[in-house]
């Protein structure tokens, strides 16, 4: 097996070796085609932007989501947020992630025309964070239902309203124990990403398909790619590992969750 790396700096038009790899990419040579390896780089920032965009959009309704299904059902209000916050997470958590996009990108807009000018990188972003969302939404669930119900009860105790007990004490504490599950989940998403190649988003996957087809060199090709979302994946959990260490309280030890109610 003979593998040839020299396919990266070839010109993607003419398929010549070009002078430098990089000449479009970092603007050495403005009149120049971009090559593979230009190509590559540019398809990682794609990756990287989709799972960035989905991350931050899971992570903002996972814990408003989460959070609503730990609320006391005392009051009507609170049992119509939890129901309205399980029928989020059963829709969302059940239905193919691949389904979901194409939802998004097809059905949706149909509904609502102001979406037909979206970009689909952007439409896929909401497709992966709102199916994310589901996931981390039962992370936070678990999270909080695994402290010990002396925490709540202590915060109501101090005069705290509901709101205050989740701000300063439920959902501080909560958010560092699902850290490591967490973890998981945030490299979960940038693999995910790769489900953007379905609407033509011009990330690592759809690069992968189409340079392999053109260039006919896809072990190198496939390497590469793969190589870069191992990149990814471990710098987001050593990321991860250092906000945990970072966070952690020392001593504490959570409640089992069937006992938290």
């Amino acid at each position: 097996m003979n593998l040839d790396w020299s396919v990266f700096c070839k010109d993607t038009l003419t398929g010549e070796v070009a002078p430098r790899c990089f000449s479009f990419l970092f603007g050495m040579d403005p009149n120049a085609d971009p090559t593979y390896l230009d190509w590559l780089i540019s398809a990682w920032g794609w990756t990287i932007a989709v799972a960035g965009l989905s991350l931050v959009l899971a992570m903002v309704m996972g814990v408003v989501i989460g959070t609503m299904r730990t609320l006391p059902s005392k009051h009507l209000v609170n049992r119509l947020c939890i129901a309205g916050a399980t029928a989020w997470v059963e829709l969302f958590r059940n239905i193919p992630l691949l389904v979901q996009v194409f939802l998004w990108y097809h059905v949706v807009p149909a509904f609502f025309p102001i979406m037909k000018d979206f970009p689909s990188y952007l439409l896929v972003s909401i497709a992966l964070g709102l199916f994310t969302s589901a996931r981390i939404a039962e992370q936070v669930r678990a999270g909080i239902q695994s402290l010990p119900t002396g925490q709540r009860n202590a915060a109501i105790a101090l005069g705290m309203t509901t709101t205050q007990s989740y701000r300063y004490v439920l959902l501080p504490m909560g958010m560092r124990i699902i850290i490591p599950p967490l973890t998981s989940e945030c490299m979960n998403i940038v693999k995910n990403s790769s489900v953007a190649f379905a609407v033509s988003v011009p990330e690592l996957t759809l690069f992968a398909l189409q340079a392999q087809e053109e260039t006919s060199r896809g072990i190198e090709i496939y390497l590469a790619v793969t190589g870069l979302y191992m990149v990814s994946a471990f710098t987001v959990n050593r990321i991860m590992v250092w906000i945990e260490k970072k966070t952690r309280v020392p001593g504490f030890i959570a409640a089992n969750p069937s006992s938290a109610h």
